[in-house]
């Protein structure tokens, strides 16, 4: 927990958490795999408050509602739970939150029960969380978080994802933001600003103006930072933006196209491409600054660059055979061998946080997102829209976002989501067409 927003519980509320649960037996879980029908069915009634008072967040109450509400949506945003409430259910007492009356449940397979404790005013928030199996009447998992009254949305992510990783067995990923382009205007002129928020679309936010293109955002591995390009008249910058300060710093400028900007997983360099006189390349740069260094050097064009989660390999994108195909190579540029061999042409690659599986766009007539193997093999198609395209994945690489164009003559575009099945798909609201979305860590 990060101690400026997670802090210790205190006395009081520890020992309030620490109810014995009781021994594992066949208890529930949930399948990840889309090969079953798995929707568990939870109940999400709203968390009561120890006393009710206000925050600048709204009421002790209010907020134990709005809680629930974020816990459910996130739920039912993951594809592999059907969950109700708060909406509809009863107001549960403060007494019972550890001591469920599990007869009033029945209609459910899990129970998620919380409550808030605060003082009021700017005082911090104290939310508990507990699942429940229903039918085995047994305490599953619990949590305790103490925030301040403007992030309780993120203590309900992280209920969320306590309920998501306990049932699942997956690692977490609610708790967690996007950067994208925000555009607007007509086809011909769009005005793209850098914007970010969570990864439900919540506490959305401009970080650029729109005086200049913005292109290609990217989280720092540490979080504290975003990579992006920027294009303002004939000159091309790589900026990186630290988050905590509001301030930017340039890596990186040059009179030629520039684009697809990556970090390597440590942080100490980024890779982007460049086109010199028609040939497009592949190159390495310190994030601090420097000399960039060229990774690809054959006729055509190289595009992207992604690591592999150990920072040894490099998947990338290239026409050197003929048509846009997906390539390998040694983070220093060495022993480049080519890994898609279907039908159509490959573009956009991006490596798994769990290194099992890339990203990528098909395209095929329609643009698709699709994965396969580091080696190649077990290509799947997961979304079948008219232009898909762009994937970036969830931090437990189980989950990935990507943006969808519309047909037309304006050709909006919109962030959107599927899981690994290709069945769990949903847009993600944004306050403009939406485009480039970058996927970051879970939050500190």
């Amino acid at each position: 927990m990060k101690p400026s927003l997670f802090r210790r519980l205190s006395v009081a509320t520890a020992a309030l958490l620490a109810f014995a649960a009781m021994p594992a037996m066949a208890q529930l879980s949930v399948d990840v795999t889309g090969e079953i029908d798995s929707n568990v069915k939870v109940a999400v009634p709203p968390m009561p408050a120890q006393q009710e008072v206000a925050t600048p967040a709204g009421s002790a109450t209010d907020l134990g509602r709005k809680i629930a509400e974020v816990i459910a949506s996130d739920l039912k945003g993951s594809g592999l739970f059907d969950p109700s409430g708060p909406a509809g259910l009863p107001q549960i007492p403060f007494a019972e939150v550890t001591f469920p009356v599990f007869d009033k449940w029945g209609a459910y397979q899990a129970l998620v029960q919380g409550f808030v404790r605060t003082t009021g005013g700017e005082a911090d928030i104290t939310v508990g969380c507990y699942l429940y199996d229903v039918a085995l009447k047994q305490e599953l998992t619990r949590q305790g978080y103490v925030v301040a009254p403007r992030d309780w949305r993120r203590a309900a992510h992280k209920c969320a994802d306590a309920i998501y990783a306990r049932l699942s067995g997956e690692s977490p990923f609610f708790d967690s933001r996007i950067a994208y382009i925000a555009e607007s205007g007509p086809k011909g002129a769009r005005v793209k600003r850098l914007a970010i928020m969570d990864s439900d679309g919540a506490n959305h936010r401009f970080i650029t103006n729109g005086q200049s293109m913005a292109l290609t955002p990217r989280f720092s591995p540490d979080y504290k930072s975003i990579l992006y390009v920027s294009y303002l008249g004939s000159r091309v910058r790589l900026y990186i933006y630290d988050i905590g300060a509001g301030q930017q710093r340039l890596v990186t400028e040059s009179n030629n196209p520039t684009f697809a900007p990556r970090w390597s997983p440590d942080g100490r360099n980024i890779l982007f491409s460049m086109a010199i006189a028609g040939n497009t390349d592949i190159y390495r740069v310190p994030a601090s600054g420097g000399t960039p260094v060229r990774l690809t050097t054959s006729p055509g064009i190289d595009v992207g660059g992604s690591y592999s989660p150990d920072g040894s390999q490099i998947v990338f994108e290239s026409d050197r055979s003929g048509g846009q195909q997906l390539y390998v190579m040694n983070a220093d540029g060495s022993n480049q061998r080519r890994i898609s061999h279907g039908s159509g042409r490959y573009a956009t690659p991006e490596w798994s946080p769990r290194g099992d599986l890339i990203a990528f766009t098909k395209l095929s007539g329609d643009f698709k997102i699709a994965v396969m193997t580091p080696g190649g093999d077990n290509e799947r198609i997961l979304t079948n829209g008219w232009q898909d395209e762009q994937p970036t994945w969830s931090p437990n690489g189980r989950v990935l976002q990507f943006f969808r164009t519309s047909p037309g003559k304006q050709g909006s575009s919109q962030v959107w989501q599927v899981d690994l099945t290709g069945v769990n798909e949903r847009r993600i609201p944004t306050p403009l067409s939406g485009s480039d979305p970058a996927w970051g860590p879970l939050l500190p």
